[in-house]
């Protein structure tokens, strides 16, 4: 019997309780009613704890059967209705044992009326503990729901904190101003052009770093400005090509996506004239895809290899649909779903 409850403290736990009520009402019947024998108030002692064991254990095997066979996420309502229903099965079956193998040979005469009650209370008694059982199960439902935000608010934050540093990390910052000081001295209008979207796109991630998805067409107008300061810096090196369907620039994704991809191809692979890297950003179906071809650096500087971890992780609660990852011999792709 123990073996069906979770620990051997539960167990005890339980049948303490079921043994102290017993012994409680063992003792008001020994005061109560003295005019019967020490014997017979010892024995519905031990016939009603019996009841009361046999009863719960029923209910709880019940519980526990319908938790594997019919549980609350297929449906809630009946899944009550199912319980409730068998659990007043069990009060009646056990009343009704009661009835036939005890009630006849008890030394004193019922009450019709008591009796009609307790077919009543040994209806309501299942009713009450399982709706114990229910109570249980919805407050550690909620208590996991609150664990779940807690941790989506906490990956959230790591998402956007890892994204606010890609933007703002010493080494993005010194590659942007080593190439803004050699356009200062070789083409100053478009030295003035970078430092334009530069700072257009420090300006998108502090504005945007406290929400949870934006529109795509917005993130689209974003990553033009990362993507000039890209192509400046590696010039034909570098190709990033758009396809997006008008319906795909009106669903929504997570702030800096759209970067953190694009960032992590040209992280990740090798870019130079010989071998241009060829990124490109389109919509399949319900999917963001972000893709390229591959010329995979032996070794990358700046990379705690959680970026696409972070991003699989926040769209798991932000979408059914998981991200996906593909990567073929010369092809490696991040198929992102829109929200």
């Amino acid at each position: 019997m123990i073996a069906g409850y979770k620990t051997k403290r539960q167990f005890f736990n339980t049948y303490g309780i079921i043994l102290l009520g017993s012994t409680v009402a063992f003792l008001v019947r020994l005061v109560k009613f003295d005019q019967f024998s020490y014997t017979f108030h010892v024995g519905l002692f031990a016939v009603s704890l019996i009841l009361i064991s046999l009863l719960w254990e029923t209910l709880r095997y019940i519980n526990n059967l319908l938790d594997k066979r019919y549980p609350f996420e297929r449906s809630i309502s009946g899944r009550i209705i199912l319980q409730l229903f068998l659990g007043a099965c069990v009060g009646t079956t056990i009343r009704f044992l009661i009835y036939y193998f005890w009630e006849p040979y008890v030394p004193f005469k019922l009450d019709e009326l008591f009796l009609a009650t307790t077919w009543f209370i040994y209806i309501m008694i299942p009713v009450l503990v399982n709706l114990g059982f229910f109570t249980y199960y919805f407050i550690h439902r909620w208590k996991d729901s609150q664990l779940v935000a807690e941790r989506l608010e906490k990956e959230k934050a790591q998402v956007q904190f890892d994204n606010l540093k890609n933007q703002l990390n010493p080494h993005f910052l010194f590659n942007a101003l080593t190439s803004l000081n050699g356009l200062i001295f070789e083409n100053q209008g478009l030295a003035s052009q970078f430092l334009q979207h530069l700072s257009k796109v420090y300006r998108y991630v502090l504005q945007n770093k406290e929400k949870n998805f934006v529109p795509v067409q917005t993130e689209l107008d974003f990553i033009d400005n990362y993507v000039f300061l890209m192509r400046t810096r590696f010039q034909q090196a570098l190709t990033i090509s758009f396809d997006i369907t008008e319906k795909g620039r009106t669903r929504a994704i997570v702030p800096v996506t759209l970067q953190i991809l694009i960032e992590n191809a040209l992280k990740h692979n090798k870019a130079d004239v010989s071998s241009p890297l060829h990124i490109e950003v389109l919509t399949i179906g319900d999917y963001l895809v972000v893709s390229n071809n591959l010329q995979v650096r032996k070794r990358v500087g700046t990379s705690n290899g959680q970026g696409l971890d972070n991003l699989r992780s926040l769209y798991g609660f932000l979408s059914d649909k998981p991200v996906l990852i593909e990567q073929t011999e010369d092809r490696f792709a991040v198929k992102i779903p829109l929200l």
